[in-house]
């Protein structure tokens, strides 16, 4: 067990190209693309806070810099609304950027999620930390970070945040996890990771890996620095996450919430969709013009 097993930093990867996205991303990030009225990358960061999690870097690249600009404070766009009475358009964010401290590095080179995750290394230091993506948005009532946490605090070792489904087909298009069920409920201490694994090779515990959620421990840092490069010449943070789990206990938690991945056009409408039938004022008229 860790000494210290409060999560207090989060580390967010937003380092990606986004070519799916493109024209629309050529000078905006794919995570500042937004689900009604807020940036994709925004509900992570409102996840991670409504987890305890005080201090965020993102690992941006050079195309990043609205990011930056979006959660930093601009008192005279503030003082504007305010004037206006509008503040309120604004108000959750400005609450946002007085609960949680920023930081940020830029990985310099296009090296894999793993690589951009051991940017963050010096900011984390020793302490366990929770890590995501920039693209993916899960709804739920407890956020999933705060459900890692809790796991980790009973067991003091990393956690994957995993889904279960019964799909073989859809579980080959997932990143897979393989482990055993424990005592208890929802975890699994894991085995192995695999990618997209053929369909007879799948997790038999139908666990996949849904939404980049993870709590992990200092024991990742060296095995990322040692890591040759793997899929796509990359480093990946999967791949890392396997030889930790061969070399320390490693757990998954079948959280509780529905994962959105906004990785492409299809999947961020649907999200969009989701979030938009969950707002009651725009509820109807969504349903209307669908029909």
């Amino acid at each position: 067990m860790p000494k210290n097993n409060k999560i207090r930093k989060g580390v967010i990867v937003v380092a990606g190209m986004g070519t799916r996205f493109l024209p629309a991303t050529k000078a905006m990030p794919k995570e500042m693309l937004p689900v009604l009225d807020k940036p994709v990358v925004q509900y992570i960061v409102e996840e991670m806070a409504a987890s305890g999690i005080k201090e965020i870097i993102f690992v941006t690249s050079s195309q990043k810099r609205p990011l930056e600009d979006h959660f930093d404070r601009d008192r005279d766009a503030e003082n504007f609304l305010q004037e206006k009475g509008k503040y309120e358009k604004i108000k959750s964010l400005v609450d946002l950027s007085e609960r949680v401290r920023f930081f940020y590095t830029r990985q310099s080179k296009p090296l894999g999620n793993g690589h951009a995750l051991l940017c963050a290394r010096e900011f984390v230091g020793d302490e366990s930390f929770a890590f995501s993506d920039g693209d993916s948005i899960i709804d739920s009532k407890i956020p999933v970070v705060k459900q890692l946490i809790k796991v980790f605090a009973k067991e003091g070792s990393s956690v994957i945040g995993v889904q279960k489904i019964a799909d073989k087909e859809l579980m080959t298009k997932y990143g897979n996890v393989y482990g055993r069920p424990t005592t208890t409920k929802r975890t699994y201490r894991v085995e192995k990771f695999r990618e997209k694994p053929p369909i007879e090779e799948t997790s038999p515990e139908g666990l996949i890996v849904g939404g980049m959620r993870y709590i992990f421990t200092k024991d990742i840092w060296p095995i990322l620095a040692e890591q040759g490069k793997g899929k796509d010449n990359e480093i990946w943070v999967a791949d890392a996450a396997n030889l930790l789990a061969k070399r320390k206990p490693f757990f998954a938690y079948e959280y509780e919430g529905k994962y959105f991945d906004t990785g492409d056009k299809i999947a961020l409408l649907k999200t969009a969709i989701h979030f938009a039938m969950k707002d009651k004022g725009i509820r109807e008229e969504i349903r209307n013009f669908i029909k």
